[in-house]
C-alpha cells in the first residue's frame, strides 16, 4: 500500500511539473503561411 501512495505522489508530481512548464513555455507561433484550395464541389450548398 506503501509503494502505490509513492507512485500516486511522484506521478502527481511529475504532472505539476509538466503544467507548470507548458503553462510558462513562450513558444513562437508558426511564421510559415498556409494555403489550402477547396474545390467548389466540397462546398456545402
Amino acid at each position: 500500500m506503501r509503494k502505490i501512495g509513492i507512485i500516486l505522489v511522484l506521478i502527481l508530481l511529475i504532472g505539476g511539473i509538466g503544467g507548470a512548464v507548458l503553462a510558462t513555455w513562450d513558444m513562437p507561433p508558426p511564421t510559415q503561411r498556409m494555403e489550402k484550395v477547396i474545390p467548389n464541389e466540397r462546398l456545402p450548398r
